[in-house]
């Protein structure tokens, strides 16, 4: 057939006939994210924008279950298979390079200069051995949720939110509702270290007790001290002392505050679309409460996207392209007005309009003073905070021996990671 088409051509030549220029195929890149509704919203909007602006390029957009994600991204990208352009967890990044399934992004399009004056400091985390492998479109931080209509029947301000830690003490106590058996019904303060809680005690509670939880270079566990135990103590003891709350509470700390059974919440804000939606939620949302001397930190992380090994030549650059796209300014706003996630470039988030916003502000104006923990293996990491505490309220471990145990095991993930 392709000679037979050449011999039309040439004989169309010969005898002076005009050939018509023959229409290139677009170019096509696959993107894939896990499902949750305003990502695919998001996305979904931005690629009808990338390819009004480029033509020749078709993004095909596939997006599963949050379960199932991690599994198919790997089992596509070894086989040359499914995406070109993934988006991911932060504390994925270092597995993914170890497994072989990313490629550095292209400095004329990336440049590292750009992400350190533009970009909030935390994303530093995506550089290895100098080359930038993920960029955001937006970042997270941390906040309380409160309920006011809880407040309201507590004998408390509904538009006020602890300012101190504390004070948090005292309203998880005022909030808090049991049964005539004694059983809780009512938590004046959701916990749980498999939700937000472990980035709250690791980046923000051992910090406010007077510690830090690793060296500067990340490489070293350094909350295995004074601070670390009176963290994990004031952590223990809104369960075991002030009985406030109880790990598995409805299952889910969130499901629990979405249901009105939790007086107070910590989370992202990318829970504000899910709460938005929550029909005869009374909610109001604040920065987290400082330590008694004022100090406040946050936890800060996001969702990166990366291009995989798997495009190549004008697939890399159509993918490489697109991911510069989808980091505009532009596109981190909006990014936020439809996840709720906080734009990653500085300027595109610290406008007056966010900081000051009721629902975004507080995240906003929490980024900057948020720590990113450099994970080697988010998952592990995570695991072994759930253990600390479950040692302490299952098994009886006193709190400065289960903090050792956690401090012990996580330097052994580091080592194995940096090879100490």
């Amino acid at each position: 057939m392709k000679r037979y088409v050449a011999a039309l051509l040439g004989s169309a030549v010969m005898m002076g006939m005009a050939v018509p220029a023959m229409a290139q195929d677009p170019i096509e890149i696959e993107y894939w994210q896990y499902f949750f509704q305003g990502r695919v919203d998001a996305i979904d909007a931005l690629i009808e924008q990338f390819e009004a602006e480029n033509p020749g390029i078709v993004v095909n957009h596939t997006h599963f279950p949050y379960a199932d994600y991690r599994t198919r991204i790997a089992a596509a990208v070894p086989a040359g298979e499914g995406p070109d352009v993934i988006q991911m967890f932060y504390g994925w990044v270092p597995d993914y390079i170890d497994a072989g399934l990313l490629q550095p992004l292209p400095a004329e399009y990336f440049p590292l200069q750009e992400l350190e004056d533009e970009y909030f400091d935390i994303v530093q985390a995506m550089v290895y051995d100098g080359q930038l492998y993920a960029v955001p479109t937006a970042v997270r931080s941390l906040a309380l949720f409160w309920n006011k209509r809880m407040f309201e029947e507590a004998g408390l301000d509904p538009e006020t939110p602890p300012a101190t830690l504390d004070e948090m003490v005292d309203f998880a106590v005022a909030l808090t509702e049991r049964d005539g058996g004694g059983n809780l019904t009512a938590v004046g303060l959701t916990m749980a270290m498999t939700g937000q809680d472990h980035h709250w005690w690791r980046e923000v509670l051992v910090r406010q007790f007077g510690g830090q939880p690793y060296s500067d270079d990340g490489r070293t566990v350094t909350y295995n001290d004074e601070a670390g135990a009176a963290a994990l103590q004031y952590y223990i003891d809104m369960i075991q002392e002030h009985g406030v709350s109880d790990i598995g509470f409805m299952d889910e700390p969130q499901a629990a505050f979405r249901a009105g059974r939790g007086g107070m919440h910590i989370d992202g804000s990318f829970r504000l679309g899910a709460l938005r939606d929550t029909r005869g939620l009374d909610w109001g949302v604040g920065e987290l409460p400082a330590n008694a001397d004022g100090d406040r930190y946050n936890f800060s992380s996001y969702w990166v996207n990366g291009i995989t090994t798997t495009p190549q030549g004008e697939e890399f650059d159509a993918a490489a392209r697109f991911l510069q796209f989808i980091t505009t300014p532009d596109a981190m706003q909006l990014w936020l007005e439809t996840v709720g996630e906080l734009p990653a470039r500085e300027a595109a988030a610290l406008t007056d309009e966010n900081t000051a916003h009721p629902e975004y502000g507080p995240f906003v104006r929490g980024l900057e003073y948020a720590n990113a923990t450099q994970f080697v293996n988010e998952s592990a990491q995570r695991q072994l905070m759930v253990d600390m505490v479950d040692r302490v309220l299952l098994q009886g471990m006193s709190v400065e021996e289960s903090l050792a145990v956690a401090a012990e095991q996580e330097q052994a993930l580091l080592d194995e990671f940096y090879g100490g």
